[in-house]
């Protein structure tokens, strides 16, 4: 059955470890997106997809032609080999639990790892369904492998049936998105599509037309390394001035305290010395001019901090990450209304829905390509207790085949 296949394909690679790696500028940042990367080309080239590449950057593009539709639009289906570093991928032993009975599930391999119903209430949902978990040692990583094994198995039964009307498909794969660099090689003029969609939100039946806009603040804190037993008046300790300049983050502007439209500042990691210390923080709002707001908030504090602890130098370097995508889809109306009407006759209920985060849809749509985001069945991403719904896969693949259907009757 072609619900199996899709599950062999999930289980097959979740099990390639593919973690992306912030600490390297390498492009992939992980050997192990290679692995999966020529995989999957291997089964594209197999089932007989045409115009397979797998380029110098680990992309992956290919094309399922269009028979009946030759002159509509070209739509694109994107997902990540990437899986998030917040959580190790390395060993990953998925569970499959058919004909969930409801209830708590327990982790086999960290029985204090629990998935239960209180924290997760989309497990009210579940009953009777198939889920795919991990031993709670590892994070899934269907975030984004879901959206990979729905794509190809959206290209295999488009091929399988040759009599559906459909639009002409590319597939791309990227590499990085989780530490947001997907889109940083992807060659649009290439992959020559006129609207895209990325299988890359949870649940399912929501379509994400707005994301958080993002930026990165790099925060580096110099001071002066002596030995402890000669320090007074000649040792400025980074450590204590990043502890200070931490400390004076605005509670009120932390993910743990904002919810729905309000942004934050996250500072997520931490690594140096008593000589350097380098503070990475995440910046995020709907309203992309809020972050310069963020910004200058950052540089005040680093500010206060050299006054607080003569010595000490302390830089702020900020990079764009992606934008809102709602800022660019008005550009072409057609990729969210199309993609309601998919969901409309397939009478699944569709969601339009705002993320607090973003996917690699945000960049393209920034780049000039629209591209909205669907629910891919994932749940609990980044973490040990992740896990995905097979049924809700399943109708993410008819939901590709019907949205490519309706593309197909349309003008470019």
């Amino acid at each position: 059955m072609s619900t199996d296949r899709l599950l062999s394909r999930l289980l097959r690679y979740v099990q390639i470890e593919t973690t992306a790696n912030d600490a390297t500028t390498d492009y992939p940042s992980s050997d192990g997106q290679w692995t999966l990367g020529k995989m999957l080309v291997g089964e594209l080239q197999e089932m007989g997809v045409e115009d397979v590449v797998h380029d110098q950057f680990g992309l992956i593009y290919a094309t399922v032609p269009s028979k009946h539709a030759p002159t509509a639009p070209v739509v694109a289906l994107n997902s990540h080999l990437d899986t998030s570093p917040e959580t190790t991928g390395a060993g990953v032993k998925p569970q499959v639990i058919t004909d969930y009975a409801g209830g708590d599930i327990v982790l086999p391999g960290d029985p204090s790892q629990v998935i239960r119903i209180e924290e997760c209430p989309a497990l009210e949902q579940m009953m009777g369904r198939t889920l795919i978990t991990t031993d709670g040692t590892t994070l899934l990583g269907g975030d984004d492998k879901a959206g990979l094994a729905i794509i190809m198995e959206c290209a295999q039964r488009l091929l399988e049936n040759p009599d559906l009307v459909h639009a002409p498909l590319r597939i791309l794969f990227t590499c990085d998105e989780e530490i947001g660099r997907g889109i940083q090689h992807v060659d649009l003029q290439k992959l020559g599509a006129q609207v895209a969609y990325t299988f890359d939100g949870d649940g399912a039946g929501k379509l994400d037309v707005e994301t958080f806009s993002a930026d990165m603040a790099v925060v580096t804190f110099a001071g002066i390394n002596i030995h402890p037993s000669i320090g007074k008046d000649r040792m400025v300790n980074a450590l204590r001035a990043a502890a200070f300049f931490v400390s004076r983050l605005p509670r009120e502007m932390a993910p743990e305290t904002t919810a729905e439209r309000q942004g934050f500042m996250h500072p997520f990691h931490i690594g140096g010395g008593v000589a350097e210390v380098q503070l990475q923080i995440l910046l995020r709002d709907f309203d992309s001019a809020n972050l310069t707001g963020q910004a200058e908030l950052i540089k005040r504090l680093a500010t206060e901090t050299e006054a607080e602890f003569v010595g000490a130098q302390v830089q702020v370097h900020v990079r764009t990450q992606y934008r809102n995508l709602s800022d660019g889809l008005s550009k072409e109306p057609r990729a969210v209304a199309i993609a309601q009407q998919a969901h409309e006759d397939l009478n699944i209920p569709c969601q339009l829905s705002s993320v607090r985060g973003g996917t690699d849809g945000s960049v393209l749509t920034e780049k000039g390509l629209p591209t909205p985001n669907l629910s891919s069945g994932q749940h609990n991403q980044h973490s040990p207790l992740e896990w995905a719904c097979l049924d809700e896969m399943e109708q993410a693949v008819q939901l590709g085949i019907s949205l490519l259907g309706l593309w197909g009757r349309e003008e470019k």
